[in-house]
């Protein structure tokens, strides 16, 4: 496993950006662009066959272009992790990342990315939310305790050093992992083929609700589950959550939106023209009201989108911007860094 545990300046992908390797040669995922990626598979491979991890550092500071026989081009350092998979072993980092995979809710990873010794290098500690064991290479549970609630609250990773109880310092990357994002489609018409067909691109978990006679039978083998319109109490919804209401009906839309507002999604967009949403906020007083104001409606960012397909696009766009809480404007109008700093 080859990991992205620290970066300084520019880098295409983040800390937390995983590619796993085979011996073979095969690997999934990717640690940047396609830059790094032919080094980093001779560099795991060697991690296998040694049976010991490693860190190696890219500074590509410079853009040399004879530095790994690529021009570069990012301008950062990068610092990743190489981490021999040990199949007997139930705590090999494979197994924990495991735990969290279907959860449906969020997760502190603890991993050692520096140590003088190496038997600590690279070992790896799921922490859930209703756990309390601290008890990680033996360092301080209270310190841990500390910089986990700081992490869970930021929601962004950090990288600490710590003296353990044998007087060993190690360098600890405490990161923040994100449940899968699960989508809500409710809509039975053929748009909503497009829109499912990119959020199983994107790997989300797909909930779809209409009628299911008008479900396509390729749907049933997208989506994760299908709901009739009067189960909608039924589907999951949380913070990680996010809504989209397609039903092209607008008594549907009357009678589910209540429903859905009180679920509290942090993301619930309705299609179709702007009239059309007046006409529905217009439909509603008190509390009802205020809370439709905050609804995505017209659904989508202003792309000039006209098929299903791009209006597909726009949609994830918009869900994309408001889970990482940006304007889903033009990168070149931005005056900050692409990423936010860690």
């Amino acid at each position: 496993m080859a990991s992205v545990v620290h970066i300084a300046g520019s880098a295409y992908r983040r800390i937390g950006a995983r590619m796993l390797v085979s011996s073979n040669g095969t690997w999934v995922g990717g640690i940047s662009g396609g830059c790094l990626e032919g080094d980093a598979l001779r560099r795991s491979q060697q991690a296998i066959y040694s049976t010991s991890p490693s860190t190696v550092t890219y500074d590509t500071m410079d853009d040399d272009a004879n530095e790994l026989g690529v021009g570069l081009g990012c301008n950062g350092i990068i610092k990743v992790l190489f981490t021999p998979i040990d199949s007997d072993d139930s705590d090999n980092v494979i197994e924990v990342l495991k735990k969290i995979v279907g959860a449906n809710r969020s997760a502190i990873l603890l991993q050692v990315i520096a140590a003088a010794q190496k038997q600590f290098l690279g070992q790896a500690k799921l922490i859930q939310e209703t756990e309390s064991d601290y008890d990680f290479c033996g360092v301080n549970s209270q310190v841990l305790q500390l910089q986990i609630e700081q992490v869970r609250i930021k929601r962004r990773p950090q990288i600490i050093t710590v003296i353990n109880n044998h007087d060993e310092e190690l360098q600890i990357l405490v990161e923040y992992l994100r449940p899968e994002m699960r989508l809500v489609i409710i809509g039975d018409n053929y748009d909503v083929i497009s829109l499912v067909g990119i959020a199983q691109v994107m790997g989300w978990e797909i909930h779809l609700v209409g009628r299911e006679k008008k479900i396509s039978k390729n749907l049933y083998q997208q989506a994760d589950k299908i709901y009739e319109y009067e189960a909608i109490d039924q589907v999951p919804i949380d913070e990680f959550t996010a809504v989209v209401l397609m039903t092209h009906d607008y008594n549907w839309d009357l009678k589910l939106l209540p429903v859905l507002l009180a679920k509290q999604s942090p993301y619930l967009g309705v299609l179709g023209p702007k009239k059309r949403m007046h006409k529905i906020k217009a439909e509603y007083t008190g509390q009802l009201a205020t809370k439709i104001a905050e609804v995505h409606g017209p659904v989508g960012l202003d792309i000039g989108a006209e098929s299903p397909e791009e209006i597909a696009i726009s949609i994830v766009a918009e869900i994309i911007a408001t889970f990482r809480n940006r304007e889903g404007t033009s990168l070149k109008l931005r005056k900050d860094t692409i990423h936010e700093r860690t």
